[in-house]
């Protein structure tokens, strides 16, 4: 990449099949890329390249559809469902005014809750079941394989994270043992000419604890430095590439960065974009872990939970709602 910046590439096969040391060592390689540019890339991840590919062609014959079939599962309180282009505008970035909604549309999956679970039933925030699209009953199958994947490699990431925060390897195990997910099949349209202020989505950090981007052979992701110069990220062949939110700086104490980034297709094709965003257990408090706080260095945010922490975001952010969240959140 110019300007001398660099996005780590960390390997995780020899952690993955327990080479004696590789824990620490992708640990240490993890603590340099969220305390330095607040990405990375992983390689021999063991997902599939076969179910990624399908996962993409899922995303592409739903937004081949026509819009009304679309909009028959629209975005609900519980965030999944289908966001219409311009359904958001980011008004919670932290790094620019946005006043333009984001030029994009998106399907939004949960966990994929049986209709009886106990939480469905009771309408809990955040803990619906799915909207599935009518006339694409493969999709289904193939994003929970890929959800149920992505999963248990989080639940593998975790353990990196907690030794390079000095945590024993299994301090985040109870947390992430029912995660939180959102995947977001986002479709980017060509934006043939540069308009200021309008993006594909616009500069903005994710809300999560981690969030996985699919290898993807369109470009469009860019980063914003540490100097503050936006720079186009790399294509890496079957790499994921990972970065934090604003919850990982909660559990941090702001160590662990959580970088500004955007999306804009310029390509001349359309571009679809698959992003795993993940959080603990809907129960667990999020506050700053032990090794990130002390007497000269306090807690700079107060506990929290991930119910509490999207609704608020949701408020801000989707436009598809009007007052409806608020309504419900009150």
């Amino acid at each position: 990449m110019p300007d001398g910046v660099t996005i780590p590439v960390i390997d995780l096969g020899p952690y993955l099949a327990e080479a004696p040391g590789a824990l620490d060592r992708a640990a240490e390689e993890l603590r340099v890329a969220l305390t330095e540019i607040g990405f990375y890339f992983i390689v021999n991840h063991g997902v599939p390249a076969a179910l990624i590919r399908d996962v993409f062609q899922q995303a592409v014959r739903f937004h081949a559809q026509a819009l009304d079939k679309k909009l028959a599962i629209k975005l609900n309180k519980h965030n999944v469902g289908y966001l219409p282009m311009q359904g958001d505008t980011l008004r919670t970035s932290v790094v620019e005014t946005v006043t333009k909604a984001n030029l994009n549309e998106a399907l939004f999956v949960a966990r994929d809750l049986p209709l009886d679970h106990p939480e469905v039933l009771a309408d809990r925030r955040f803990r619906s079941a799915n909207q599935w699209p009518a006339d694409l009953p493969r999709l289904r199958d193939i994003v929970v394989e890929y959800c149920d994947t992505l999963e248990r490699l989080v639940q593998k990431l975790v353990r990196l994270y907690a030794r390079a925060l000095d945590l024993p390897a299994a301090y985040f195990d109870s947390a992430f043992a029912e995660p939180q997910y959102k995947l977001r099949m986002t479709h980017y349209p060509n934006q043939p000419e540069p308009v200021a202020g309008e993006f594909g989505i616009a500069p903005h950090t994710d809300t999560s604890f981690l969030t996985l981007l699919a290898p993807n052979d369109v470009p469009g992701l860019s980063i914003r430095a540490p100097g503050g110069k936006w720079i186009a990220a790399p294509a890496i062949p079957d790499a994921f590439v990972v970065n934090g939110g604003q919850l990982l700086l909660r559990w941090t104490n702001d160590r662990f960065l959580a970088t500004p980034h955007r999306a804009v297709n310029h390509t001349g094709d359309e571009r679809y974009a698959l992003a795993f965003f993940c959080d603990a257990n809907i129960d667990w408090p999020i506050a700053a872990v032990p090794t990130c706080i002390g007497p000269d260095n306090p807690p700079r945010y107060p506990t929290t939970y991930y119910t509490d922490y999207m609704i608020r975001y949701q408020q801000r952010t989707y436009n598809v709602f009007g007052d409806a969240t608020k309504d419900a959140a009150e």
